[in-house]
């Protein structure tokens, strides 16, 4: 299998930045183009032609890869080269049972610690994520999903879940958009659009149980939308006629 070049991908425009703000620039596009898979798993990131794309010396890009690396989203190799980390497919059971604990946890303590100005936030960004449903924007509908789970942890009062569980919504981003046309048209459509007022309902009622129970149906969720992607049979009610019969031959 042929390892792929440097990233000099002509559709990836040069980016002028004003002076002090170039490493966290790079960060955040580069994070961006990671989580929507514009830049793929295990794609080469090479500091020369990343310098060039942005026009700023090595340096910047050195400190955004290195803080990329923090988050997860690419492996700095021994030889100095630089991969965009790969979604690692065997680990899924395990991220989805971390993301079920997380989401729970942080979900309960929302209806236990929310204030109105919470409930109005959650509210603001459900109904985001319902328009990015609406025009099918796979970007879109990744970015308002966090924004309301993260909405609902800052409601929860406790920086280092939340903080925690952010990470692994950005994991989990990567492998939403992985799977997000096999969403859109299959008959599981209704898969991309949980029943996220229903949560804010329970929130609002300081419902813990009902609150943990819905945020939980909300991680199998995403677990059985991924499931049936990987399981699909696309061969499923399709004819091959050879043109002889096999008796024949």
């Amino acid at each position: 299998m042929q390892t792929p070049g440097p990233t000099k991908n002509k559709s990836l425009p040069i980016q002028r930045v004003t002076r002090g703000t170039g490493a966290r620039h790079v960060y955040e596009v580069l994070r961006k183009e990671i989580l929507t898979l514009q830049l793929k798993p295990g794609m080469p990131l090479d500091e020369t032609s990343l310098a060039e794309r942005f026009v700023m010396s090595r340096s910047p890009i050195r400190e955004a890869l290195v803080r990329l690396s923090a988050d997860g989203l690419v492996d700095m190799l021994s030889n100095r080269s630089t991969l965009v980390a790969p979604v690692r497919l065997e680990e899924f059971p395990r991220y989805i049972e971390a993301l079920d604990f997380l989401q729970r946890i942080n979900t309960r303590l929302a209806a236990e610690n929310r204030t109105d100005e919470d409930l109005e936030l959650m509210v603001e960004k459900a109904k985001a994520f319902e328009l990015a449903i609406e025009d099918r924007g796979h970007l879109l509908i990744s970015e308002t999903n966090r924004d309301f789970h993260m909405a609902i942890a800052d409601a929860g009062r406790n920086p280092y879940l939340a903080q925690a569980y952010g990470r692994l919504l950005d994991d989990g981003r990567r492998i939403l958009h992985l799977h997000m046309g096999f969403l859109q048209k299959s008959e599981k459509d209704n898969l991309l659009s949980p029943a996220h007022f229903d949560m804010i309902d329970a929130i609002r009622e300081q419902d813990v149980l009902l609150a943990d129970q819905l945020a939980h149906e909300h991680s199998r969720q995403f677990h059985d939308g991924f499931r049936s992607f990987m399981t699909a049979d696309y061969t499923e009610d399709f004819e091959f006629d050879l043109g002889f019969d096999r008796e024949d031959s």
